[in-house]
């Protein structure tokens, strides 16, 4: 069958979030009291979700209401100030391009909240995506499918007839659990060996790849 969709990961993958989010975790740990943490160590805690992310800034011995207040404090933060730095990663809007030249349908599929996913595909790919997956209440977070068949149901899609590019574990797991195959970026916030831990066996280095991979 033709490819008729392309699902991405958003964090890492279409764009570097990675200093507006290191930057809204130390203004939420600062706000509890908590010391803040170093870039290495939010980009090792992001990807499954802000309460998650979160949860690990503030550490295992930290109450449930230390974390409460530092999840809210993060989201206040994060939600007015994440396009200070973050950008596409090169490359990233020439791809979406040439796959809108093909025909495709585009979404998104991430554990970033809904709100915060849906603004900042906004502000930095106006008009360019179909639909957005964020975190929400309704749907289980990935590695679980259901927010990738959630998409495929919107841009009425069969699984076997998408692609989906992501950069973590959770962006391999989930494509493999819904049928989707699964495109693991080397540009993002984790490396080739822990992709190919998680069962990744198609890599690519850069988006022009990507398209290139696609082989249409």
């Amino acid at each position: 069958m033709p490819l008729r969709a392309a699902l991405f990961d958003l964090d890492g993958t279409l764009l570097d979030t990675l200093a507006d989010i290191h930057a809204a975790v130390n203004v939420a740990l600062g706000a509890v009291g908590l010391p803040p943490r170093p870039l290495a160590e939010v980009r090792a805690f992001v990807g499954d979700g802000a309460d998650v992310l979160m949860a690990r800034a503030c550490g295992a011995g930290a109450a449930p209401a230390v974390r409460a207040a530092a999840l809210a404090a993060y989201t206040a933060h994060y939600g007015a100030h994440n396009a200070e730095t973050t950008a596409p990663y090169p490359g990233v809007p020439e791809l979406l391009a040439a796959l809108r030249a093909r025909g495709l349908r585009l979404g998104v599929v991430s554990n970033k909240p809904q709100a915060d996913s849906a603004a900042v595909v906004a502000h930095y790919f106006p008009g360019a995506f179909d639909v957005v997956i964020g975190a929400r209440p309704d749907l289980p977070k990935k590695p679980a499918p259901d927010p990738l068949l959630a998409a495929l149901r919107a841009l009425e899609c069969a699984p076997a007839d998408a692609v989906y590019l992501g950069d973590s574990a959770n962006d391999v797991r989930a494509p493999l659990a819904a049928g989707v195959p699964a495109y693991a970026a080397l540009w993002g916030f984790r490396s080739r060996a822990e992709l190919a831990a998680a069962g990744a066996t198609r890599f690519v280095p850069s988006p022009a790849a990507f398209l290139s991979a696609l082989g249409r």
